[in-house]
Parts: structure tokens; C-alpha cells; sequence
């Protein structure tokens, strides 16, 4: 292993042209790293990059213009890349990004990754982000990870010294996300969604005004428990009143699983050193042999729309990519095939100013949950259960849930599928 300090640091030390990057995503983001592969990587020529999140604000379109990059949506600050033509989406899981690496699939020529400071035997903790590092330090040729001494330590998987090629050593704060305002929508959607999490619930949620809301609503609960791909900042407040103990599951009793911490330093201080928190891979947080044992399994998911029939589109509204497949599908199977569990996909009944109804007769972009999977949609307007329900009674029930301005028009497309049958 070669120590390099960040002043030091040139990407022309061990990257070569045409290689294939693969970063470390969200709040795990190397920024250190990523901020010298937009300086330098003009000068190599023929590079990509590859990363599945991004909220550090560091991919502009200016900023990529030397290299390509690619996700698994426009999540985050990869939004405004992608409205900028700057972003190639593939079309995958979360799940399935580990695997993808593997098999070479999504090229990984090199692996830049953040970690926080070795312990006395030499080993490093992932620290942020755990899901699919593990896969591209396998994979690549070279392996470059960003020391951050304000990287909290986190239990988990934990990467040798003899695993990396060049380590950079900085000391910098990690990339941080600050809980979402949350507005009265937010909150009637998350009144709704909270009555189907009951004392001893094992909850997934992400991070955002509508999670965080609903988050905020469950503190006369007992003992619920956390299995999820990502925690934010709420996690924190739940354990201090004593309502997260993940004393009832099954498995990882104790434990709260996860493989991203999103939030501030508010989570990053308490999750470090903190034995109530394992970070996993994907390989293990959206393993449905694993989610198959967790009892009362509460899936909370997001979406752009819902048709009559219940399929789902978290993805793209007509030419415009706004989010990505993510780990829902990976969530809602297990919530709805979980003893006493429910899957929820929340949305806000309208779009733009209220003009647009977000339950439609049509999608405006791909089905990312198909209709056979979906358990609970949920609006401000209320909760509508689908799970087992003829296609004429889902879209009774989800025009009961559209904003009133709607409900005339699309009950004229409900009486069709009446009609029919189908």
C-alpha cells in the first residue's frame, strides 16, 4: 500500500486510459478522489465511472465532460446530470449492482472508495456505505481509498490494509444530508402510512420529508425494529426514546441493519463504535432468503405515479429520468410476503402546483413495481389496500384515495375496467 496525502494526490499515478471506475455512493462518497478525477482525468482520456448515488453535488455537467458516468437512476444530485444528457442509466436493483460488478457487467477497472482511519490491527471500517464496496474491491485492478479521519467506525465488514493499492489520507467532513423540510402533505401521507406499523414492526424506509414524517409519528410504539438498505438521521431519535431496540426479530436481534447511513453528523456521531448498528452489503440487506425470516416487515417506498391497476413508476415521467428502481422491488416483495408485514408505496395525490394527478389511468414512464407485487398505496387522501383485490376494486379503491379534482374523470376509466373485468 502506497500513502499518498491529498495534496499529493494525481489520478495519473494509477489510472490508465480507457479504465472503468466504480465509486463509492452516497454520504460514502470519496470526494477527494472524485474531485481529482474531474481535475486529471482529461489528461488520461476513455474513462468512466460508475455510481449508483450521489449527493455531494461534485457531478456537473461541467465537471464530467472528461469522462463518462453512469448509474442506476437519477437519485440525488444525479438528477441534474441527467437533465443535462450528461447520465447513463442502467436499469437494475440494488441488489443486483454487487453482482453486476462481479461478473464484470459494470466494469471495475478501479475501485475508489472512502473509509474511515485503521484500527490497531490494520483493518479499516467502510464506515458510510457498505452495499456493493465490498464487490468492487474484489473486482478491480487497483484499489484507491480515501482515509477520512472524520469517518465515523461503523461494525460491519472491514477492509485490510493488504486490500489497498494507494491510500489517500484526508480530513475532511463526509458528504451529509440534512432531514427534508416536511409540509402538511407529507405529514397526512405519513398519518396514513404509520397505522399499519404496530408495536414490534421491523420498519424500511429511505430517507426523505415523507419517511422522516412518518418517522416522527412512531414514538408510542415498542420495540420496533430497522432492516433497511439506507438510515437517516431519524434512526437516531427513535433509539433514544427507546422505541427502536430490535428486540422482537427473529434474526440480528439487537441490531439495527442497514447499509448506508444518510443523514448528518448527528447519525454519523452516534452510529460510531455504536454495536446496535451493522453495516451490510447488499448481498445481505435485500437478500430475500434473509428479509424471508423478519416477521411484521414493513416496507415504505416512494413512487412518481400509480395507475388504476396498481403498477408502480418510481422512475421517469415522460422524457424526464427523476429517480431509479432502487431497492424497491427488492422491499416490496418482502413486506408483502412478511407474517403480519405490509408493503407501502407512498406518493403526493398531485404533481406540479396540483395540475397533474400522480394515480393515473396510464404510466408516464416504466412500470419499476408490477401490479402483482403491490400491497398498500398510500396519498395524503388516504390508504388504499390492493393486495389480492380484482383490478375493478383497486381502482375503486385508489380513486377513493386521488385528490377530488380528479376523481370524475379517472371513475370513468374505473367504470371501463368494470366493465371488462380487466
Amino acid at each position: 500500500m502506497k500513502i499518498i496525502s491529498d495534496t499529493d494526490l494525481d489520478v495519473r499515478e494509477f489510472l490508465r486510459p480507457g479504465d472503468r471506475i466504480v465509486i463509492g455512493q452516497a454520504c460514502g462518497e470519496p470526494t477527494t478522489l472524485i474531485e481529482a478525477l474531474i481535475a486529471g482525468g482529461g489528461d488520461i482520456g476513455g474513462l468512466s465511472a460508475f455510481i449508483a448515488t450521489s449527493f455531494s453535488g461534485l457531478f456537473t455537467a461541467r465537471a464530467t465532460q472528461s469522462f463518462s458516468l453512469s448509474s442506476m437512476g437519477a437519485i440525488g444530485a444525479l438528477r441534474a446530470l441527467a437533465d443535462a444528457h450528461r447520465l447513463s442509466v442502467i436499469p437494475c436493483h440494488v441488489s443486483q449492482v454487487a453482482a453486476l460488478i462481479e461478473d464484470g457487467i459494470i466494469g471495475c477497472d478501479v475501485a475508489f472508495i472512502q473509509v474511515g482511519p485503521a484500527d490497531a490491527r490494520g483493518n479499516h471500517s467502510f464506515g458510510l456505505i457498505s452495499d456493493y464496496v465490498r464487490a468492487a474491491v474484489a473486482r478491480a485492478r487497483v484499489v484507491v481509498a480515501e482515509v477520512n479521519e472524520q469517518v465515523p467506525w461503523t461494525h460491519g465488514e472491514l477492509l485490510s490494509a493488504a486490500e489497498i493499492d494507494y491510500a489517500v489520507t484526508v480530513s475532511r467532513p463526509p458528504v451529509r444530508v440534512p432531514p427534508a423540510r416536511i409540509g402538511a402533505t407529507d405529514t397526512a401521507i405519513a398519518e396514513h402510512a404509520a397505522a399499519f406499523i404496530e408495536d414490534g414492526s421491523v420498519v424500511q424506509t429511505g430517507v426523505g420529508a415523507v419517511p422522516d414524517a412518518i418517522l416522527r409519528l412512531l414514538h408510542d410504539r415498542r420495540d420496533l425494529g430497522v432492516h433497511s438498505g439506507m438510515i437517516g438521521d431519524g434512526l437516531v431519535d427513535l433509539v433514544e426514546a427507546g422505541v427502536v431496540t430490535n428486540a422482537r426479530k427473529r434474526i440480528d436481534r439487537g441490531v439495527s441493519i442497514t447499509g448506508a447511513l444518510i443523514g448528518t453528523e448527528r447519525l454519523y456521531e452516534f452510529a460510531h463504535r455504536n454495536l446496535g448498528i451493522r453495516m451490510c452489503p447488499t448481498s445481505y440487506t435485500h437478500n430475500p432468503e434473509v428479509l424471508a425470516r423478519l416477521d411484521k416487515l414493513v416496507t415504505i417506498n416512494s413512487a412518481l405515479e400509480v395507475d388504476l391497476t396498481g403498477q408502480v413508476n418510481a422512475e421517469q415521467s415522460g422524457s424526464a429520468y427523476l429517480g431509479g428502481t432502487g431497492g424497491q422491488v427488492d422491499f416490496v416483495r418482502a413486506g408483502t410476503r412478511s407474517p403480519g408485514g405490509h408493503s407501502i408505496i407512498v406518493l403526493p395525490a398531485t404533481a406540479k402546483g396540483g395540475t397533474i394527478s400522480r394515480i393515473t389511468v396510464g404510466l408516464a414512464g416504466p412500470v419499476t413495481t408490477a401490479r402483482s407485487d403491490v400491497d398498500v398505496i398510500v396519498t395524503e387522501f388516504g390508504a388504499a389496500e390492493l393486495r389480492g383485490r380484482t383490478l375493478a376494486e383497486r381502482a375503486r379503491r385508489l380513486i377513493a384515495i386521488v385528490h377530488p379534482d380528479f376523481r370524475e374523470d379517472l371513475a370513468r376509466a374505473a367504470h371501463a375496467i368494470a366493465q371488462r373485468g380487466f
